[in-house]
This record gives C-alpha cells, structure tokens and sequence, in this order.
C-alpha cells in the first residue's frame, strides 16, 4: 500500500498568525496530481476556502515553497497562497478576529486528483494565534478609556504604541496583539461606535486621546523614550493630530489615511479642526452589485478653501511613515499620503512613504486576505475597498516588515 500521506506545517503547527509556516506533503506518487485545500471557519461561523493544484515531484513530496500551483484560488510558487487565497462562500466577508484569547484553526487537506474533491489523502491543522506566548491581555476602563492593554512578557521596558483603527469604529484588538507578541506594548482604543461611544460622534475630543498617551507612559514595562502611533484610514489622521498637537509622539505611522481631519471635528485645547467638507450625494452605487465607491464625496483637497481642514503636520517632531495602496477604492490615499509627505518634505522633516501598486485600502497584518468590499459597520452599507489578491499580500508583508522596522528604530 505504501507510505501514508503525511501533510505538515513547519516548523510548527502552532504559530502566530503573522508567522509564515512551510507547507509539506509527504508519501505521494511520483508525480502524482492533488487538490490541497485550506478552510477557516470564522467566529460567526462563516466558512473561508482556498485551493490549489498541484503534481508531486520525483520523489512523492512536495513543497509550497518550491512546487508552483497550477491553478485554483492562485497560480506559481505561492508559499502562504492557501492563507491569502481564502475567501468566503457569501461575498463580500472581511476575514477579521474578534476574540484574539483563541486562534484561527486553518484546515489543510490534501485531495487525489485536479477533479472532485472526492477522495481525501491526508489533513492537518495549522493553528494560527493572535496571542504570543506569556502576553497579557488587559481590558481597560479608565476616566473616559475604552481600551485593551497588550503587554509583551517580561519586565520590559518595551516600546509602547497606540493602535487605531478606522470610521468603523469598534474596539479592534488583533493588529494590537500581534503588535504586543512581537515586542511593543500596545493599546487598542476604541473611539467611536463602541459601547456607549456614538457611531457618528459629533465631535473627538483630543484630551480623550492624550489621556490615552499619558495611561500608556506610565506602565511600568514601557520605555519612557515616548510613544508610537498607528492609525489606519480615519485612524490615520487620528495619528497625524495626536503626533501635532500631543507631546511625547515620538513616530506616527499611517495607513491609507489623510493629511486633513476627515467626518468628524478634532476638538483641541482652544482650537477646532473642522472636517473636510464631503458630499455623499457624490458616492456612486453601482447598478449590478450595490457596492458604493466613496472616492469622489471628499471636498478637492487643494481648494483653499478647505485648508482650515488641515493637519499641521510640519509643526510636529515626531518621524513620520505613511503606507498606502494604490488600488485603493475606498478614497485618494496616494493623493492625501503625498500631500503630507510633501508638506513634511518642504519643511525637512524625515518622513518615509511606500506605496503598493495593487494594494487595497485595507491594509492589515500578513496572510489576512485581501477584502475588496464589505459592509461598513457606521453607514451600514456595502463599500469598496478595492486591492488585487496577490499583489496586496505581498503589500501586507511588506508594510507589516516596515512598520515594527520603523517603530523599533524611533522608539
């Protein structure tokens, strides 16, 4: 009968989620063509697959990392395809993690065959966790804070950064976690559309964002060299305000975010940055999918008469990192990135900016994959976020690479 198929995960089968793994699949025929298909199933139980084909080699095994797929959800050498690839049956599912005390357990099984998937060889599991090993996860409610604390094993002192998500509002912790089992403390906050926080507040108060600042400089484990920012979309100006107008910002990175104050008024000690002036009757719903394209509702950016809107970056010390893609569907972030970056630039101040030709507004931890629409938890309807699949994977591998370099190096 011959050697059993063995499917295996190296080194581990237990991992980060950000870890890349090694795919193998041992005790084939020589040459022998399988299906090997990758399933999630998330936390509200909708199922995400992948596949691919692939032919053994002479000696009946087979390597992700060297044998090219040759079809399925990716074609060519493709290592992490199977986690990149995943897509669900309902469209338009963003693949995201609530609970990040448990992991996503990723199914990996091997079929005879390019046909039906009828006759299963092999299958292992691959566990991949949001939580590193000994971090400590800390709900906060303090003053006005609705935040989860992420604190990296040992006494530190670790660098300590401040994660924010976009105009979805909720409390996101899973960037945060990833972040803390790499080495930065990190605390998630929440601003709006959580708990009793509004979906639409009518304005954002910058002290509730400094009393974060000061909550995570007095932890003990944090270094006291100052504080990280990261910000996507509306998180992204968010970072740029808090790295102006609140001391001990030393590095601010933003994701597809914007050089002026978008939706909502940023309320100061004494001043008000009011929001850009949009119109939603500029968004366009397309006929055949129901999807809307936001790029349009913004006010033009160079028009003065909207600069009262800006962020005056060039009064900040801190070092700046922008990331954006240019498949962004969602609204200009390459145009409001390099509007900033210029500012910055013009001022001579050190910024450093990549964008990713392919890439979607959505750019998250590696091996998340690419969601190109989803429905937008505050407006309550389905928006694009565009992104082509393996070009925004390698853009996620990249920008995740660049973000703890560049905080490592200014913290």
């Amino acid at each position: 009968a011959g050697m059993a198929v063995r499917v295996s995960v190296l080194p581990s089968p237990r991992c980060l989620f950000d870890d890349p793994v090694q795919i193998r699949v041992a005790g084939l025929q020589p040459q022998q063509a399988v299906t090997l298909r990758a399933s999630l199933l998330d936390e509200s139980g909708e199922l995400f697959q992948a596949h691919a084909l692939y032919r053994a080699g002479s000696s009946g095994e087979l390597d992700l990392s060297r044998s090219p797929a040759l079809g399925g959800s990716y074609l060519g050498v493709e290592p992490m395809g199977l986690l990149w690839a995943l897509q669900s049956k309902t469209p338009y599912k963003r693949l995201a993690k609530r609970n990040v005390l448990t992991p996503f357990c990723v199914d990996l099984e091997v079929y005879e065959g390019h046909g039906d998937v009828s006759r299963l060889l092999g299958k292992c599991t691959n566990e991949r966790w949001f939580l590193g090993e000994g971090v400590k996860r800390i709900s906060v409610r303090e003053g006005r804070l609705k935040a989860t604390l992420f604190l990296p094993p040992g006494p530190g002192p670790f660098p300590g950064l401040i994660d924010l998500y976009g105009s979805g509002g909720g409390l996101i912790e899973y960037r945060a976690s990833l972040l803390a089992s790499r080495g930065f403390v990190t605390l998630a906050l929440a601003y709006m559309s959580f708990e009793d926080f509004p979906p639409m507040p009518e304005v954002l108060e910058l002290s509730y964002f400094e009393e974060a600042v000061n909550f995570l400089r007095k932890q003990q484990q944090v270094k006291d060299t100052g504080i990280g920012v990261l910000g996507l979309s509306k998180g992204g100006d968010l970072a740029l305000s808090m790295a102006t107008f609140l001391p001990g910002i030393k590095a601010a990175v933003s994701i597809s975010g914007s050089s002026f104050n978008s939706f909502i008024p940023l309320k100061g000690d004494g001043f008000t940055i009011p929001p850009q002036p949009y119109d939603l009757g500029r968004m366009k719903v397309s006929d055949e999918t129901g999807l809307v394209d936001f790029s349009d509702v913004l006010d033009d950016h160079t028009d003065p008469a909207t600069w009262d809107c800006r962020i005056p970056v060039e009064r900040s010390l801190a070092k700046f990192l922008f990331l954006c893609g240019l498949d962004d569907m969602n609204w200009k972030s390459d145009l409001y990135c390099r509007d900033a970056v210029q500012c910055l630039r013009q001022h001579g101040r050190e910024v450093e900016f990549y964008s990713y030709s392919g890439a979607g507004h959505l750019l998250e931890p590696p091996y998340l994959p690419l969601c190109k629409a989803s429905v937008h938890r505050v407006l309550g309807m389905f928006v694009c976020w565009g992104g082509q699949w393996r070009e925004h994977a390698k853009a996620q591998e990249d920008a995740w690479r660049r973000i703890q370099a560049f905080f490592w190096q200014h913290l």
